[in-house]
């Protein structure tokens, strides 16, 4: 097999023809600012406006609720920022997990070094979070809890609707970073009780650089950036009219696809991990079997290094990670994977699959095949597995 399979669709994934020739107007034709006051901007201002309604639809949500953002970083940082300075008279306690991204970890960081406590929570072997440690970390002072709706390294969907249940109980805001499972698993905000959710276009074929921020009618905060009158006064910026005609369209086509692309996915992705598992020795599967998206495997392969793999991978014409691109190049295991309970040495040897509907089993069969020669020239080459045979003779 000679073309790239590409099965890395967590890190990022391609923009789909139709959404592609639906953006280029806004470019070539349609380029004006809609926040002149000319005719010649009508229609931008009128797509932006139906981008809006489309979007909350498909969330159960109110149009004048979404906030077009550069992305999910962005969404999350002004959840979390301006949560925090609009309640800091309440309380200065917030919740969230030990496998968040680090979109989140890293801005709960900033916020620590400002004076806010936060919890973050334990997560059991699959990573889902843990329902009475959270129940027993509400403070008086809990002004948030921020869960994200599905891992981005491990796949495990979190049980979203009993934690804002639990949020809503206690009067706490309830933010989830949804960036990776928006347009993959069906989404009701009012049914599970969130008060905020982040989205980035890019994880469901829509272009880089946008993304939204939902937030409730009656949760008071303010702007994250600075400057003009745009976005209802709440967030500054020329708005990205063909980012945001991009999201739209990526958003209709995943709505139209999702049960059917879900279930070839499922069906793809279950037949890969039964041959993983199956074929090769000494491998987890990291995150729940059946509570996780549609797209996503991840393993552990004892004995090796996730990045040899990665390597060998790539000259075999196959893009897979080892975890989240933020975080690529760093030495360091994953932190999701340490939180489940892998220790190092196991958590080192660690591959993301994500796939797409566009994938085929042939490719599956290519990948594992080719998997399964490299992880055995791979323990041939290793001292631990080495080790490990001669003990167990």
């Amino acid at each position: 097999m000679n073309k790239t399979i590409y099965m890395d669709n967590a890190a990022t994934t391609r923009v789909l023809p139709e959404v592609f020739e639906e953006m280029k107007p806004y470019f070539l034709e349609q380029y004006g600012n809609p926040s002149s006051v000319y005719s010649f901007v009508n229609d931008a201002k009128k797509v932006v406006d139906q981008a809006r309604v489309t979007i909350s639809d498909f969330i159960n949500a109110k149009p004048q609720e979404i906030y077009f953002t550069a992305g999910g970083s962005e969404s999350d940082n002004w959840a979390l920022k301006a949560t925090a300075e609009a309640y800091a008279n309440k309380g200065k306690h917030i919740i969230t997990s030990k496998i968040e991204h680090h979109a989140i970890l890293h801005t709960c960081e900033y916020l620590e070094r400002r004076g806010f406590e936060v919890t973050y929570l334990d997560v059991d072997e699959n990573g889902i979070v843990d329902l009475e440690q959270l129940k027993a970390s509400i403070r008086p002072d809990t002004i948030l809890i921020s869960i994200m709706t599905a891992n981005n390294e491990i796949g495990t969907i979190e049980p979203i609707k009993e934690i804002g249940a639990i949020a809503k109980g206690h009067g706490i805001l309830f933010h989830t970073d949804a960036v990776q499972a928006y347009g993959h698993i069906a989404i009701d905000v009012d049914e599970a009780n969130i008060d905020m959710l982040s989205v980035s276009g890019h994880k469901f074929n829509g272009p880089k650089g946008i993304g939204f921020l939902y937030i409730r009618t009656g949760v008071k905060i303010g702007s994250f950036i600075h400057g003009g009158a745009q976005e209802r006064k709440r967030r500054a910026g020329t708005l990205n009219v063909p980012g945001i005609v991009g999201i739209k369209k990526a958003t209709e086509i995943a709505r139209d696809t999702l049960k059917e692309r879900s279930e070839y996915e499922t069906k793809l992705r279950d037949y890969a991990i039964d041959r993983i598992l199956n074929e090769i020795p000494f491998t987890r599967l990291n995150g729940d079997r059946k509570k996780r998206l549609p797209n996503n495997m991840n393993f552990c392969f004892r004995f090796i290094e996730g990045e040899s793999m990665l390597i060998l991978l790539d000259q075999k014409g196959v893009c897979a990670s080892s975890g989240s691109a933020c975080t690529s190049g760093s030495l360091d295991p994953s932190h999701v994977l340490l939180a489940i309970g892998l220790p190092h040495e196991i958590a080192h040897g660690s591959i993301r699959l994500t796939i797409s509907e566009e994938n085929t089993k042939e490719e599956i069969d290519f990948v594992i095949d080719n998997l399964k020669q490299i992880i055995e020239r791979l323990r041939a080459m290793s001292p631990l597995y080495a080790d490990y045979v001669a003990k167990h003779k």
